[in-house]
């Protein structure tokens, strides 16, 4: 029974200090009680958050599964490898306060300090009057200005 049709995942939901509880008004989830929940994870295949088909023949079983039993269906040709993962990862957000500062580094760097490189793209589905969004740097500035606003709490 190899029939791959719309899959649905369950959630994993993580709690997060500056999370909030709209994902419950704005996309029906059922969220755990009295915890800010900060992300929905909708699809993952990271070790330990792997997500699991809600519906149909596939039921209960995971994306890692799916990953290995219907590779080419799923991924198109890659070398088969026990330690492939489904490629993407997606989340909804609830931010109701300041994130802090990501920074990914690329493949050859990621892969030299033991991390993995991340690429992102964000779609915003809902602001409130007057939220902000910061990215990247001032144009101009220099790395010692930089660790000089790190060290003063201004950056």
């Amino acid at each position: 029974m190899d029939n791959l049709y719309p899959l649905t995942f369950h959630p994993r939901f993580k709690e997060r200090v500056w999370g909030g509880r709209r994902l419950e008004q704005m996309y029906g989830k059922a969220l755990p009680p009295a915890v800010s929940i900060g992300e929905s994870w909708e699809i993952s295949d990271r070790p330990g958050d792997i997500s699991i088909v809600a519906n149909g023949h596939l039921a209960g079983q995971d994306l890692h599964f799916l990953v290995h039993e219907f590779r080419q269906r799923l991924l198109g040709y890659i070398p088969p490898d026990e330690k492939s993962r489904f490629p993407l990862l997606t989340k909804i957000l609830d931010s109701r306060d300041r994130l802090s500062l990501q920074v990914h580094p690329p493949l050859a760097k990621a892969s030299a300090l033991g991390g993995e490189p991340k690429t992102e793209f964000w779609y915003i589905a809902d602001a409130a009057p007057g939220a902000q969004l910061y990215v990247g740097l001032k144009r101009g500035c220099t790395r010692d200005e930089f660790i000089h606003a790190m060290k003063q709490g201004t950056v």
